[in-house]
């Protein structure tokens, strides 16, 4: 595995390791691994291009990445959005693209530093942008399951990256209007108020209709993070007693929750809202 990344990352993961701790346990990963500041630097055949950054840097990387084509095989984009598939088509052509989707988080806490925070049942799914199966996806779901990294091959590949979108654009839309450039409180704190609650069931239900008029009905395939069918069944009344609930159980457990789109408002940085929210207002 060949890691792409900043100055600080690369210099740390070469001199000693990548250090992944969390809930995953507490590991330093060395073996078969290297890390580079420019795509160009790759060397080999490469198998699968994974593409991480931030969507707003998506058009920056594929340049910088232009070099590697002629060696790249397969590619797919872990990215929150529904254009990042578009992106890898028409930058390496279609026969090279699957769609891709996770809900497997972490957290930088320092150069070649992260926290596992949280994963799903089934914490990725891939799939050929035309609905087909193939040998392809299959070996690659195998593998990220024999990983540890629970993965499914699925028909409905946009359906998925649709439905992720809205899991992150409500929390994510959630916690900036709420919160704000406040550093205490968490999702679930904000949750866990009346006005919070009615103001999350209200942004639920609007993304869900935008969601559903697509053509798409709710699968929760991010469950227990995502419980959208439910939502779809219950009146306004019912959401906001159970967004209430909801809030109240994770600040019981300790549980508050950041979405990376809120830590970016928090520290002045540019947010992925145009990729998000953005693209249930088009």
């Amino acid at each position: 595995v060949s890691l792409v990344a900043r100055r600080e990352h690369v210099d740390a993961v070469r001199a000693r390791g990548l250090h992944v701790t969390g809930i995953s346990g507490d590991r330093v990963v060395r073996d078969n691994l290297d890390a580079h500041t420019d795509p160009a630097m790759v060397d080999g055949e490469i198998d699968w291009l994974v593409l991480l950054v931030k969507v707003r840097d998506t058009a920056g990387m594929l340049e910088a990445a232009t070099p590697l084509l002629p060696r790249v095989r397969n590619a797919f984009s872990l990215q929150n959005s529904v254009a990042k598939d578009k992106a890898l088509v028409s930058w390496g052509g279609a026969e090279r693209v699957i769609g891709a989707s996770t809900t497997e988080a972490g957290v930088v806490i320092g150069p070649g530093a992260v926290r596992h925070t949280a994963t799903a049942p089934v914490a990725f799914y891939f799939g050929e942008l035309d609905g087909r199966s193939s040998a392809r996806v299959d070996a690659l779901a195998a593998a990220f399951t024999g990983a540890g990294l629970a993965a499914a091959a699925t028909d409905t590949i946009a359906q998925v990256e649709w439905e992720k979108l809205l899991q992150i654009s409500a929390v994510a839309g959630f916690c900036a209007s709420t919160i704000g450039h406040l550093r205490g409180p968490t999702f679930g704190h904000a949750l866990a108020t009346p006005s919070g609650a009615a103001h999350y069931a209200q942004l639920v239900m609007e993304l869900l209709a935008v969601y559903r008029g697509l053509g798409h009905e709710p699968q929760d395939f991010f469950a227990p993070f995502a419980t959208f069918r439910r939502a779809a069944e219950l009146g306004f009344d019912e959401a906001v007693a159970d967004a209430l609930a909801l809030g109240a159980d994770m600040v019981a457990r300790g549980v508050g929750g950041r979405p990376s789109l809120h830590e970016d408002l928090v520290r002045g940085r540019a947010t992925e809202v145009e990729a998000s929210l953005g693209a249930f207002v088009a």
